[in-house]
């Protein structure tokens, strides 16, 4: 793999006259003709989109045909934070703009389907729509209705997908956690929502292990006993509703249909919501704590998620969207709206290094086989194949695939230029980094911006994001707090259980009164460009100098011999404190010779400040399933604090290691 430095240009912008090539080109030539302007560069439009918010909006609510039962009174009628009131007077809902995709291409294959527990499924608009239609029918006939919350313990699959629709279709709320969390981090998410209704497989399959879920729902049941459950067989085709339970045959209307024959088909209803009206419950890591149940609305993520898919991803008809995700992710959300654009989608559940990182469900075989133009996954995934030496174009045909999103992570600058040597040269590279919290990007990519390695090529328009000192004055070239000084549509309008809004305000709005802070470092390059550094709590801090541990991992990522690594900081009386650095190095990799390795890279390619007081050898390192790295609820353990309250063991991948971690760096910092 080529060394690529941080900042290396990789794909230059079109030049000006080319922008009616791309979709967010002739939009902001739209505004340009309707408001008397001129935008020289994307910056120039980014800058006129946050300064003049109403009417950036509405050209997005007019360019995308946004359907209305009644109109809006104001675009932005309070832009106060938190708080401020996005199109009052509106009613609209997120699912029917699915459904008139769905209408439209009737006949097409709209979902493609790769599981390793019940193989290859596809689905046309038709067909989809008649099971929204059915699970509609078994909603209505059990009592749920608008406002009420719809839970499912399901994976990435086309029911899942149905049923989202089904319940926001209705008024009704959905919320999802994916099968892969055992009972306790489910009933933390599930039981500050009370659902109606709850929808769960009974068990999957994961490259060559089978895994039940009967006793982990039997328990969740238990704990939720004012909630109906609805069983459907995914593992097992022939699993039985357990006491008290429903088959999803009986659900959707099939159960006791003669053989040949199809039940009748009910129609699908909408029910028209205000724009603030909840539509999803996403929840955050749960990894510092009790898990945050953030609640995005109707209007929120349907203007965000078109101005997003339609203009920076340039999504449209003639797209097959693969997102690798679990459905507890804020990307199976995002993933789900590549359908208001009337993309089809390419759906996974499975591990996809089974059986080997490079075999037949590896995320690159999946998509070639299903001819995806378009790739969502996570920026850990990439440097894992990056890292192994792995050319996926030598191995599938991606020369459909146009562009890759990634995030979860920083993406390094030698990954980035992987991609374009090893994957295909000619796609657009899109690093992005938002949150669960907006259910979209703070800082991402754009057809009209160049491609840096290592780096993010702007702020999406609409968004007002700024790198700021603790005495709120924008920084240049140094890491500070990522902001965001004017509201977006998307920002949740409340947390659920949270009535006086004091989680909400905290989490957010507890460093700059009325803007938000997000809690990452973030640098504005002189390029232009965007760089995460870290998150804000995690930085180090070794004698006045800030260390952001996103740069160690940049260095340390490409090392052979290194599979992954941590770095922890812990604080003392004279400034400098303890750095510890946890390796999981690879088998055969000989400790004496990599640490040596390691400390003459850090101090050679970073500075001597950067060099650890302690390696300390792991089995694994804890990260989540969406690959980020849990530094802060790790060091609060080390530190004492009870594990059960500060990490959650079902979001944590192999957390059967974390005591064997714990002990080694206990032991390094405080040795006999």
């Amino acid at each position: 793999m080529t060394i690529t430095e941080p900042g290396t240009l990789l794909t230059p912008a079109p030049a000006r006259g080319e922008w009616s090539k791309h979709r967010m080109g002739r939009f902001l030539e739209d505004v340009e003709a309707k408001y008397g302007l001129h935008f020289e560069t994307y910056e120039d439009a980014w800058a006129w989109s946050v300064e003049h918010l109403e009417d950036f909006w509405a050209q997005v609510w007019e360019h995308f045909e946004v359907i209305s039962h009644s109109p809006y009174t104001a675009v932005l009628e309070d832009r106060t934070m938190p708080g401020a009131t996005w199109f009052p007077g509106a009613r609209l809902n997120y699912a029917e703009h699915v459904l008139r995709k769905l209408r439209e291409r009737a006949g097409d294959v709209m979902v493609t389907s790769r599981s390793q527990t019940n193989g290859s499924v596809e689905w046309t608009g038709a067909r989809l729509e008649e099971e929204v239609a059915r699970i509609q029918a078994g909603l209505i006939a059990r009592g749920v209705t608008k406002g009420d919350r719809v839970a499912g313990y399901l994976p990435n699959i086309p029911e899942t997908l149905a049923a989202y629709l089904a319940t926001t279709g209705l008024g009704a709320i959905w919320c999802a956690v994916p099968p892969e969390m055992g009972p306790q981090s489910v009933l933390d998410r599930l039981t500050q929502l009370e659902p109606t209704l709850l929808i769960a497989i009974d068990g999957y399959r994961y490259g060559k292990r089978e895994l039940s879920r009967t006793d982990d729902l039997a328990r969740i049941r238990q704990f939720l006993p004012g909630t109906q459950t609805i069983l459907l067989p995914y593992l097992d085709p022939d699993a039985q509703a357990p006491e008290g339970a429903e088959t999803w045959a009986q659900f959707t209307g099939r159960a006791g249909v003669e053989p040949g024959t199809e039940a009748a088909v009910p129609e699908v209803r909408i029910e028209p919501v205000p724009f603030d009206h909840p539509l999803i419950v996403l929840f955050s890591s749960g990894t510092t704590g009790r898990p945050k149940a953030i609640v995005h609305c109707h209007g929120g993520i349907l203007l965000e998620h078109l101005k997003a898919h339609g203009l920076h991803f340039g999504m449209s008809e003639a797209d097959n969207a693969f997102w690798f995700s679990t459905t507890g992710w804020m990307v199976w959300t995002l993933g789900v709206s590549s359908l208001l654009l009337g993309a089809s989608v390419v759906l996974m559940d499975g591990d996809p290094n089974w059986p080997a990182a490079d075999g037949e469900w590896s995320q690159w075989a999946v998509m070639a086989e299903t001819k995806a133009t378009y790739m969502g996954t996570g920026s850990a995934y990439l440097g894992a194949c990056a890292h192994s030496g792995m050319r996926p174009m030598d191995q599938w045909d991606l020369s459909r695939l146009r562009e890759i999103q990634c995030s979860g992570s920083p993406l390094a600058a030698d990954v980035a230029g992987w991609v374009l040597e090893a994957v295909n040269p000619d796609l657009l590279l899109a690093p992005t980094s938002g949150g669960t919290d907006i259910c979209a990007a703070f800082v991402g990519g754009s057809p009209l911006t160049p491609v840096w390695a290592g780096e993010m090529s702007c702020r999406p328009l609409g968004v007002a994001v700024e790198s700021w000192d603790p005495e709120g004055r924008p920084l240049h070239g140094q890491a500070g707090e990522l902001v965001c000084t004017e509201p977006m549509p998307s920002m949740p309008v409340f947390f659920w259980g949270d009535p006086d809004f004091a989680r909400y305000k905290d989490s957010y709005f507890g460093a700059y009164p009325g803007v938000w802070r997000h809690g990452d470092w973030l640098v504005h390059t002189e390029r232009g460009s965007w760089v995460i550094t870290g998150r804000s709590d995690a930085t180090l801090n070794r004698g006045g100098v800030r260390l952001g541990t996103a740069e160690f991992y940049a260095v340390l990522d490409a090392l052979p011999q290194v599979n992954d690594t941590m770095v922890l900081h812990f604080e003392d009386s004279g400034g400098m404190g303890q750095l510890v650095l946890l390796v999981d190095a690879a088998d055969g990799a000989d400790p004496v010779v990599l640490e040596k390795t390691i400390r003459t890279t850090l101090r050679t390619e970073l500075s001597p400040r950067h060099v650890p007081d302690h390696v300390v050898f792991v089995p694994s390192i804890p990260r989540n399933p969406t690959g980020k790295r849990l530094e802060i609820p790790l060091k609060r353990i080390i530190q004492g604090a009870v594990r059960g309250q500060v990490m959650d063991l079902g979001v944590v991948a192999r957390p059967e290691q974390i005591d064997a971690t714990v002990a080694r760096v206990q032991e390094v910092l405080n040795p006999a």
